[in-house]
């Protein structure tokens, strides 16, 4: 039998790495090794997509790539690379050419949409005091605090950023719906997911921030995936 394939992690808007620490600790519980996780700049989805292709090339055999939110998108911009074997989206964004995560928002605007707040630098926030509510309601009030707290913001020009050759056409994929999402709204997650053709679909009743509230559900999906890409 082949090696399990690397799996890298990329997270979203509004958080960084350690967003997949729950995640990483059940993956390495059920044998994988190979785990890396993209701290990325948010400043656009060619800065992005670049920094994950620069870790996808460390990798020597094959890779999976999962991404959060706007780690879709990133997915979906970056896996084209030959190493790549499989995509698995976590309540994530997977456009289509000439899409943007800003676009799709638009189709059916989320509940938390109305606590963003932009800052004189061109970065936009979820307002800290609202983070636990829009982000993450299943979580503890203390972890959204902390979450809150340590936020990583976008570059909001970002979210107008188009994707130009969507891996998900190519390679095998995944998705995980939150049911309870208040960040990507259900509906576009279900929109999303069903023209993937994924190899399979899977809901939680979860917040956005499902990687931290329902790990070993998500780590469930991401094994499945490495284990029909292996």
């Amino acid at each position: 039998m082949t090696d399990k394939p690397s799996i890298i992690l990329v997270h979203g808007f509004w958080g960084g790495a350690a967003h997949w620490s729950k995640v990483i600790v059940e993956l390495a519980r059920r044998g994988h090794t190979s785990l890396h996780a993209v701290e990325m700049p948010l400043t656009s989805l060619a800065d992005d997509a670049e920094r994950t292709r620069k870790m996808i090339a460390q990798q020597a055999g094959p890779v999976l790539l999962v991404g959060h939110s706007y780690g879709g998108a990133v997915i979906t911009q970056a896996g084209n690379q030959p190493n790549v074997v499989g995509l698995v989206y976590i309540a994530a964004f997977a456009p289509d050419a000439g899409e943007s995560p800003g676009g799709i928002t638009a189709k059916h605007p989320p509940a938390g949409a109305a606590n963003l707040a932009p800052d004189s630098d061109g970065y936009l926030w979820v307002k800290p005091d609202k983070y636990h509510e829009s982000f993450c309601q299943d979580l503890a009030p203390e972890e959204g605090l902390v979450m809150g707290v340590t936020q990583k913001a976008p570059l909001a020009s970002t979210f107008a950023d188009e994707i130009s050759a969507p891996a998900w056409k190519k390679k095998p994929s995944w998705y995980q719906i939150s049911s309870e999402d208040r960040m990507i709204a259900p509906a576009n997650q279900e929109w999303m997911s069903a023209r993937l053709g994924a190899k399979k679909i899977i809901t939680l009743k979860a917040s956005h921030a499902s990687l931290a509230s329902m790990p070993r559900e998500v780590a469930a999906l991401i094994e499945e995936a490495a284990a029909a890409t292996t």
